[in-house]
């Protein structure tokens, strides 16, 4: 067994195989047994409450996916409330950035509220003045406190690199009819003839399973998205593979999402769970307008957890001339 541990949530990983159902297996079950030893033999540990979140991202509907998960989740859960949740809550929280009082919050009986404090980006540069400051925060009175930290940025450079963060990402465009249509130079710039068709391909890897997670990408303001919902939208050519046709229209063909969307800026896949893996989407687009574009990254993210996330590179795509 082994430890995946994201920003905010922690899940443990078993070598058991695809027959592990014969013995009630499953990963939120060992999770759930887990913490509940973790909470006998370790309370200090900082896994638990990262197990816990773990746990509750992964319900759907409020509940897990059968019996056993329901009944061994449910008394690890009741276990951590004996051991950490008794006192009832009625403190003061109070946060400070270097010598800035930044917020005070009082929390009085249990609720599911939540209370925010932003600190403009500015007053976070003033504060480090060139450096780094302390971020304090404290509790007074009885009662659990459960806080995040984030930090929301814009880059100030439009080239970034593939980053991971929980995620690895990557983006192509390849031609469908004619392999001359899309090209691409050595220092990566992308070449499209004017009213190509373009079957833009994302590769998605997730090292561990993830809930709540959308891919997005944007669009080149050059091409336009081919949407199959839509009746003016042209027949899309379907994907060939060695072996014959997309298993896109065969009955046995399974997507990984749920739900997508075909925006006139980004395409878009949302998925509630993902189990390990790698993924691929695609989508195919039309280049309408000539010009160079710069594309930001493809991002993959867990919508209630975006610290795990991760991104591909930027992309320069020139969309040629008659």
């Amino acid at each position: 067994n082994r430890v995946t541990e994201t920003a905010g949530a922690a899940t443990f990983a078993t070598d058991y195989g695809e027959d592990a159902y014969l013995i009630l297996h499953s990963d939120r079950r060992t999770d759930g047994i887990i913490l509940d030893a973790l909470i006998d033999e370790a309370p200090g540990s900082d896994l638990i409450p990262k197990v816990v979140a773990g746990l509750l991202g992964n319900q759907t509907r409020g509940r897990w996916n059968n019996v056993q998960e329901n009944a061994f989740i449910l008394l690890a859960l009741n276990e951590y409330f004996d051991t950490f949740e008794t006192v009832t809550p009625d403190f003061v929280a109070r946060i400070w950035l270097g010598d800035l009082y930044a917020a005070e919050h009082v929390f009085e009986g249990r609720t599911t509220d939540r209370d925010e404090t932003l600190v403009p980006m500015a007053e976070l540069i003033e504060q480090a003045d060139g450096g780094e400051t302390d971020l304090v925060v404290s509790k007074d009175g009885p009662g659990r406190l459960y806080y995040r930290l984030g930090l929301r940025f814009a880059p100030d450079d439009l080239d970034l690199d593939p980053l991971d963060r929980g995620f690895v990402v990557q983006r192509s465009y390849e031609a469908i009819d004619d392999p001359g249509a899309v090209t691409r130079d050595a220092d990566g710039t992308w070449r499209i003839k004017p009213g190509a068709e373009v079957r833009v391909r994302l590769t998605m890897v997730a090292d561990s399973r993830r809930t709540h997670v959308a891919l997005i990408d944007p669009l080149p303001a050059g091409l336009e998205a081919l949407n199959p919902a839509l009746a003016v939208t042209p027949p899309i050519p379907s994907e060939e593979f060695e072996d014959g046709p997309s298993p896109r229209f065969t009955y046995w063909w399974w997507q990984w999402y749920e739900h997508q969307n075909l925006r006139d800026d980004r395409a878009e896949a949302f998925a509630s769970l993902l189990w390990a893996g790698t993924y691929e989407y695609t989508y195919v687009a039309r280049a309408t307008t000539p010009g160079t574009f710069v594309v930001p990254p493809t991002k993959a993210e867990e919508i209630y957890a975006p610290e795990t996330f991760g991104r591909s590179g930027s992309d320069v795509v020139i969309v040629e001339s008659n």
